[in-house]
């Protein structure tokens, strides 16, 4: 474990000299001073878009083979991959396993912090394989994420899997970490120093959820959960959902809101629906030509013009 001195020497932890009398400012002028450190949040990030793009291929190709993404974190950084992972089945209908968040100290931490909980490889490493990493040889990835590239527990965890031979990539806000070193694939947005010293929750935090915005949202795209732009896995539970569902089947067909709506009861799902229209396909038909395209509509219809 690092000890205090080389911890003060992170980015993260270092004091901003920008900010050394915000306390002083009036209101107005504290918010202008913390919106311009903000800003600076997605230049860095611009800095990785290589890193990202390489995870999200080499992920989306593991979806492909039956593998499943575990974030896993302590404190701010576990709370945005648990986040991050919860938002997937309700956006893109898949099952909720197949993204997971894992937080040291368990789903209490997310309420209540647990920070002595971060310092236990060991811990890391069991609440993991627990939740059923790798099992049955699936190919599976894990996304270590720590604004200080250092936490124990995910160290711990990251080094374990690393051995059985999964995907391991790290999402730090800190250069050369140990983290890092470990991973696969590195992505790290240097965000500099906080604008109250230590708080990675603010620029730190920012980064780290564009960065897990992306990872999903392009894995997503990649195994064709999204056509175009449009959300096509989404699953009409709700009266909005209901609206979105007849309003993405008109926008991908050019349909009116009367024959989506008809299409949507026909087909029993919006991709289905839509590949029943643009192909002039039963059901049936229409879900054999998505499912030899695994599941990619765009692919589906390619193939039906040959």
């Amino acid at each position: 474990m690092m000890n205090d001195l080389n911890l003060a020497t992170l980015t993260t932890e270092a004091r901003n000299p920008r900010t050394t009398n915000i306390d002083q400012l009036p209101t107005l002028e504290m918010l202008k001073l913390i919106n311009e450190e903000d800003q600076s949040v997605p230049r860095v990030v611009a800095t990785q878009l290589p890193q990202i793009a390489r995870a999200i291929d080499e992920i989306a190709a593991r979806f492909e083979r039956g593998g499943r993404l575990f974030y896993i974190g302590a404190g701010t950084s576990g709370r945005l991959g648990v986040l991050d992972a919860s938002e997937c089945p309700p956006t893109f209908a898949v099952p909720p396993t197949l993204v997971q968040g894992l937080i040291a100290g368990g789903d209490s931490a997310l309420r209540k912090s647990s920070e002595k909980s971060e310092d236990s490889p060991e811990q890391g490493a069991a609440d993991l394989l627990a939740a059923g990493f790798g099992a049955n040889n699936t190919p599976d990835t894990i996304v270590g994420i720590a604004a200080s590239g250092r936490t124990p527990y995910v160290i711990g965890a990251m080094e374990t899997v690393k051995k059985l031979g999964a995907l391991v990539i790290s999402l730090t806000c800190v250069e050369g970490s140990e983290m890092a070193r470990i991973a696969d694939i590195a992505i790290a947005p240097v965000t500099g120093p906080e604008v109250v010293t230590g708080s990675t929750r603010l620029k730190a935090g920012t980064a780290t959820k564009l960065v897990l915005n992306m990872l999903s949202t392009g894995v997503m795209i990649r195994t064709g959960a999204v056509y175009g732009n449009l959300m096509v896995n989404v699953q009409p539970t709700n009266e909005k959902l209901v609206d979105r569902a007849h309003r993405i089947i008109a926008e991908a067909t050019g349909v009116d809101r009367p024959t989506a709506a008809k299409l949507l009861t026909e087909a029993g799902s919006v991709k289905v629906a839509i590949a029943m229209q643009k192909l002039g396909l039963d059901r049936a038909a229409s879900e054999a030509e998505l499912k030899s395209a695994g599941g990619k509509i765009a692919v589906a219809l390619r193939g039906a013009k040959r």
